[in-house]
């Protein structure tokens, strides 16, 4: 089982947090700061698994962005490298060749930032284990959820026009 997945920028800034398993905002943010410190200063020729707290944590690194996820001891860390890469596939897919400042900044797709990153990932993971692993139907989904979001957008300019004429 997956417990949590971070995104963090070589810089160590966190990008996109999921928690499966239960955990205070004080733990969190001592788990960021760990985890940040023990993967940012790992050599680039060392493996992408570390044992942590009697988990193991499993990072791969893209651009200027680490995809970790901490998964129980006993499960099979190439899988989880196999999550994280299928993860990573249908964000380029969605965005274009995906950056950081993609899920940062990417207002013209959503008013909200990492609302897309996160809608993949929870195609992708529920309660910390593989949902879907078809790219093309998490691609089918995200595209249904986007015409959903555009569609209550037309819905909500066209009655603020009509309260508007009502108003004058």
């Amino acid at each position: 089982m997956i417990n949590f997945v971070l995104l963090i920028s070589r810089q160590g800034k966190v990008r996109l947090t999921k928690w499966y398993s239960p955990y205070t905002q004080k733990e969190r943010t001592k788990v960021i700061r760990e985890l940040s410190g023990l993967i940012l200063t790992r050599g680039p020729k060392l493996c992408n698994f570390v044992e942590w707290r009697g988990y193991k944590v499993v990072y791969r690194r893209y651009a200027s962005l680490y995809f970790c996820m901490c998964i129980d001891a006993d499960d099979n860390e190439l899988e989880v490298l196999e999550i994280i890469h299928h993860f990573v596939e249908i964000l380029d897919r969605y965005f274009g060749s995906v950056c950081e400042l993609d899920l940062i900044f990417n207002f013209h797709k959503c008013p909200w930032p990492n609302f897309q990153a996160y809608y993949v990932l929870d195609e992708i993971l529920i309660a910390g284990e593989l949902q879907e692993s078809s790219k093309k139907n998490v691609a089918r989904l995200i595209a249904a959820q986007d015409s959903l979001v555009e569609a209550a957008k037309e819905e909500a300019s066209s009655i603020s026009n009509i309260i508007a004429q009502a108003t004058k």
